[in-house]
Formats: structure tokens, sequence, C-alpha cells
């Protein structure tokens, strides 16, 4: 028997900062999640990853920078600065090292939900 995936609430959209990260358990993974807003205050998207850094074997990642490298969306790890894509989860610097992307959506009344893997 299989199960459909589940949708985890993770917290409501005004709860996180705009261009910042925040770390909520789906599932059994820590996952961060990136709330990005434009310099206009205009909602570009939420995204939510592995919190896990793969190279430092920390769960960190919410609470890296988020910025642009060449057109993507990226958060800088905060132990050893390498940039992971928040779209595909795939490192900038060495394709050795890359995290899970998640689905993620927010509700009509502003509930951010995370589909665990």
């Amino acid at each position: 028997m299989t199960h459909a995936p589940k949708w985890t609430y993770v917290c409501r959209l005004d709860d996180i900062v705009p261009n910042a990260g925040v770390c909520a358990k789906v599932g059994d993974k820590q996952v961060a999640v990136f709330r990005l807003v434009s310099p206009a205050g205009e909602e570009e998207g939420i995204y939510a990853i592995d919190n896990h850094d793969p190279r430092s074997g920390a769960n960190v990642l919410s609470r890296g920078i988020v910025g642009d490298v060449s057109g993507e969306i990226v958060v800088a790890s905060p132990v050893y600065k390498n940039h992971f894509c928040l779209r595909s989860g795939r490192c900038l610097e060495d394709d050795v090292w890359s995290v899970a992307p998640y689905p993620v959506r927010v509700s009509e009344d502003g509930m951010i939900l995370v589909k665990e893997a």
C-alpha cells in the first residue's frame, strides 16, 4: 500500500522576515523555508530545501544569506559559504554537494505548507 505525500503546515507567510529563512520539521527532515520579497515589497516566492548543509554536516542553511548569483536565486551556507540554488538544490561551486528541494505552497489564508518527500 502506498500513501499520498502529506503537506505540513510550517508557519504564516508574515511570520518569515522578507528575504530570510526559517527551519521547520517536515516529516523526519529539517527543512529550510525562505520568503523572497522584491525591494518594492512585492512577494517573489517561497522556497524550501533541506536545512542540512552537506559539506559541513550542520543543519544551518535556514540561517544563510539569500541572494542572486548569475541569475540564480541562492542561499549561501553560513559555514563554508557554498551557494545552493533555492529552485533545484544544486551547489553552484561543486556538483558533489546538493540538497533536496521541496514543493511549497501558500494557502488562501496565508499559511505556508511544505510537501513531505
